[in-house]
C-alpha cells in the first residue's frame, strides 16, 4: 500500500506544473547552455525524465522502447540545436536531482516508510539513468550524422570551386561552410586518397582553419593559414599554393595537380617546383635530351647510377666540389674522379664551355633535366 502511495506521489509531480517548473528551474541554473533553449523544450525533457520514473512502478521492466526511443530523439534534438553534451548532461543531472529531492519531501509528508521510498527512488534513479544513456547514444548518432552532413556539404563546395566542369557556389554557399567569401586562400593537394586516413590527416590540420574534403579522389583543401610539416607529418605528400581570392583558387589547383607528381613526401611549395613540373609536362623533350646525353650509360649499373647521383649532386650545389663532397660525405677527389669518368663514358662535359655565349643556364638545365630522367627511369 506504501508502495503504491508513492507511485501517487511521483504521479502528482509529473501533473504539477509547480514541480516541473522547479525541475526545469534546476536544470537551465546549472547548464546556460540549456538555458538558452526555449523553456517549453525543457518542460518536453522532465517530462521524459518524470516519464521514466513512473515506469518503474507502472511497468515490471521499468521503461519500455517507447521511452527510450523519447530520449534518444531529445539527445538528437539537442545535437541538432547545438547544446554541448556536456552542458546538457549538466542539465539533465541537475534537473534528476531536483526531481528526486522533492520526491523525498512529498514521499515524507505522505508517510511512506523510508525502506520502501528508498527501494523505489533507486529504481527511479537506474530508469532515469538508462534513459540518460539513450540521450547521450541519440546525441552521438546525431552528431556523427550532422558531422557527415556538413563535410559533406564542404566537399561538395570545394569541387565545385576546383574543378573545371561545374558552376562555381555563390557568397552565400561559400559562407555557410565557414569560409569568407572575400577572403584569401591557400590550396593545399595532398597524395592521400584513402578515406580513413585522409580523416586521420584531416584532423592534423585543424589549425589551418580550412575547409578539407576528397576532390578527384585526393585530399585536398582551402584554408587561410598554411600547415607546419610537422603538424603534417612525415608520411604525407602536399603541395600548397600561395593565399589567393576565391576567383583564383581554380587555376592554382590545376597547378598543385601538375606539380605534386613531381616529390615524394613533405610540405611544398608549389612555386618552388616550378621547373620541375614545367619540365615533367614535356617527355619527349626529356626522353630526346637523356638519349643525347646519357645514351652511353647502363640503367642499373651501380657504378653508372652512383655517376648520375653525383652528376646531380654537384649541379644542385652550383658545381661546388666542397659542397657537392659534403652532401655526399665523400672526398672531393671522389667527387672530380667520378666527374671525369661521367665525361669520358658520355664523350661530354658536365661544365659549360668558357665561351658558352649565354647558354651556360641551359647547359646547366639540360644536363640536370637529362640526368633525372635518366635516373628515374
Amino acid at each position: 500500500m506504501a508502495h503504491r502511495s508513492l507511485h501517487d506521489v511521483l504521479a502528482a509531480m509529473a501533473a504539477d506544473a509547480g514541480v516541473v517548473d522547479e525541475v526545469v528551474r534546476a536544470a537551465r541554473t546549472e547548464s546556460p547552455e540549456v538555458a538558452r533553449l526555449p523553456v517549453d523544450e525543457n518542460r518536453r525533457h522532465v517530462a521524459i525524465v518524470l516519464a521514466a520514473g513512473l515506469a518503474s512502478f507502472d511497468r515490471p521492466g521499468g521503461a519500455g522502447e517507447q521511452d527510450y526511443a523519447a530520449a534518444a530523439v531529445l539527445g538528437a534534438d539537442r545535437a541538432t540545436q547545438g547544446v554541448p553534451l556536456a552542458a546538457l548532461l549538466r542539465g539533465v543531472q541537475a534537473g534528476r536531482s531536483r526531481a528526486v529531492e522533492i520526491a523525498v519531501e512529498r514521499g515524507k509528508a505522505a508517510g511512506v516508510p523510508d525502506d520502501v521510498m528508498l527501494a523505489a527512488l533507486v529504481d527511479f534513479d537506474r530508469n532515469t539513468r538508462a534513459l540518460e544513456r539513450q540521450v547521450i547514444a541519440g546525441y552521438h548518432e546525431a552528431e556523427l550524422e550532422l558531422s557527415r552532413t556538413v563535410h559533406d556539404s564542404r566537399a561538395r563546395l570545394l569541387r565545385r570551386l576546383l574543378s573545371g566542369d561545374t558552376t562555381p557556389p555563390s557568397a552565400e554557399e561559400v559562407a555557410s561552410t565557414g569560409l569568407n567569401p572575400g577572403g584569401r586562400f591557400h590550396c593545399l593537394l595532398s597524395d592521400v586518397g584513402d578515406p580513413y586516413q585522409a580523416m586521420v590527416v584531416e584532423r592534423r590540420l585543424g589549425a589551418t582553419g580550412g575547409v578539407f574534403g576528397l576532390v578527384e579522389g585526393r585530399l585536398t583543401g582551402l584554408a587561410p593559414r598554411l600547415p607546419t610539416a610537422s603538424a603534417l607529418g612525415d608520411d604525407v605528400l602536399m603541395v600548397v599554393s600561395p593565399a589567393v581570392p576565391l576567383a583564383e583558387v581554380r587555376a592554382m589547383h590545376a597547378l598543385c595537380v601538375m606539380a605534386l607528381p613531381t616529390r615524394s613526401r613533405g610540405l611544398h611549395a608549389v612555386a618552388d617546383l616550378a621547373v620541375e613540373t614545367a619540365l615533367a609536362a614535356q617527355p619527349g623533350l626529356a626522353a630526346l635530351l637523356e638519349g643525347t646525353l646519357l645514351s652511353a650509360l647502363t640503367p642499373g649499373d651501380p657504378f653508372h647510377e652512383q655517376l648520375v647521383q653525383t652528376a646531380l649532386a654537384y649541379l644542385d650545389h652550383g658545381r661546388r666540389l666542397d659542397q657537392t663532397a659534403a652532401a655526399l660525405h665523400v672526398h672531393a677527389n671522389t667527387v672530380r674522379y667520378r666527374l671525369s669518368r661521367l665525361g669520358e663514358i658520355t664523350g661530354t662535359s658536365l661544365d659549360p664551355p668558357e665561351d658558352d655565349g649565354g647558354t651556360h643556364v641551359r647547359h646547366t638545365v639540360g644536363w640536370w633535366w637529362a640526368l633525372r630522367t635518366w635516373r628515374s627511369g
